[in-house]
């Protein structure tokens, strides 16, 4: 009727059709993770690291036996858990960010640099698997994609003899190659057949671990004279620079990441292409209807995010570790998921979140070295993060924040 406005649950009901238009519910979950309010990411570290001091606090022994008499003398109690805590994040910080005991200042501030190191590969996955989540894909496979990356990179680092220059950017290239055609794998049997991008990603991480390790058994890989599984150097040529000389690890990969954040702000947030990524996010349905190819753009996001996992593969073996091993990737492309959850999957949080895992991973040796805090310790902070980054209520309860989506409704129903 005219004047009267149309119940939109009503509509639903009547309309069996508009169900179907709605993305799924895992899609909208996604969506809410990764562009949720940054202040959530933010108390979601905080929160972190408070429950990780209660670890830290149970893990040590005079803690333990303060606790023994806690009503008859709890200053006692107090004042051993404050120190506990207090000296294992202080470890924490002079391992990662600022040495205040180092006798120069170039040992004082190698923390930092080994922190910005640790945060290039974790930066670059990041963002790949940043530009997925923004796109409705949840790309679990960075894992995979950095080992294909360092493969490919680190064999024409190795066996390839070229000019200077040349030889780098042809190892950079092939490593972006490597990682975009193992993501492809995944966006090509998702566009075509439907499979989960989930469980694909997972079973290309184990082909790509024992692919790794096979071919550091032919000799093509072997180092000469050498019967463990390790390549030969990387070429001079090939190697990205150091920047601060050879007293530290960090290189070149650090700006190259940066100038990747910047790219992949510009692809998300200037191009059409990155506003084909986002309309396919947000609602598949509809921008299919839209005139979109839906399954293109499933292939598309996950060559990118393959390419940029290759970099943190490159970076790895052209940089940091100067060979191929099998353990090149660690555990970097897990990281790098919870590093885009944190980030929202924006460029500069991405960044930030790999930096702060970069810090977590660097100062957690000197952390147990100092303290005798177990290393285990860092890894349940990391969990913790990603436990209350999925799930933004307990955040906003724990915090006694108001949920904008309520109160949103709200001034609609006023």
């Amino acid at each position: 009727m005219p004047g009267v406005t149309p119940d939109p649950q009503s509509a639903r009901l009547e309309d069996p059709a508009a169900e179907t238009v709605a993305p799924g519910r895992g899609a909208q979950l996604l969506r809410e993770i990764t562009t949720g309010n940054a202040m959530i990411s933010v108390l979601a570290v905080v929160a972190a690291l408070f429950l990780g001091a209660v670890l830290i606090g149970a893990a040590d022994p005079k803690v333990q036996n303060a606790a023994t008499y806690l009503f008859a003398r709890p200053g006692d109690f107090g004042s051993a858990l404050w120190g506990a805590v207090s000296n294992a994040y202080s470890a924490l910080f002079q391992g990662a960010v600022y040495d205040f005991d180092a006798q120069t200042f170039a040992r004082a501030i190698r923390p930092l640099t080994e922190t910005m190191t640790m945060s290039v590969p974790l930066i670059f996955a990041g963002l790949g698997l940043a530009i997925g989540f923004r796109a409705g894909l949840f790309n679990i496979g960075a894992q995979g994609q950095i080992i294909l990356g360092a493969i490919f990179g680190g064999y024409i680092g190795f066996a390839w003899h070229l000019p200077i220059g040349l030889h780098l950017l042809l190892a950079l290239i092939g490593a972006m190659l490597g990682g975009a055609i193992w993501a492809s794998i995944a966006g090509v049997l998702k566009a075509r057949t439907g499979a989960h991008e989930v469980i694909v990603t997972i079973m290309l991480n184990n082909i790509a671990l024992y692919l790794v390790a096979y071919l550091l058994s032919l000799k093509a890989f072997q180092r000469p004279g050498s019967v463990n599984p390790i390549s030969p150097f990387i070429d001079k040529n090939a190697e990205l620079p150091l920047l601060l000389g050879s007293g530290f690890r960090l290189h070149a990969g650090f700006l190259l990441a940066l100038v990747a954040a910047v790219g992949v702000w510009w692809l998300m947030s200037r191009s059409t292409l990155g506003f084909t990524f986002r309309a396919v996010g947000a609602n598949p349905h509809a921008a299919r209807t839209a005139g979109m190819s839906v399954e293109r753009t499933y292939i598309w996001v996950m060559g990118i995010a393959g390419a940029l996992a290759g970099l943190g593969g490159a970076a790895q073996v052209l940089g940091t570790e100067r060979v191929l091993t099998g353990g090149v990737a660690a555990s970097f492309g897990f990281d790098a998921i919870t590093v885009a959850l944190l980030g929202r999957s924006k460029p500069l949080g991405t960044v930030l979140a790999g930096l702060l895992f970069g810090a977590l991973r660097a100062g957690g040796f000197a952390m147990q070295a100092r303290t005798g805090t177990p290393i285990d310790v860092v890894l349940v902070v990391q969990s913790l993060i990603v436990l209350l980054i999925a799930a933004p209520p307990l955040v906003r309860s724990i915090f006694r924040l108001p949920d904008p989506a309520r109160a949103a409704l709200t001034g609609a129903r006023a």
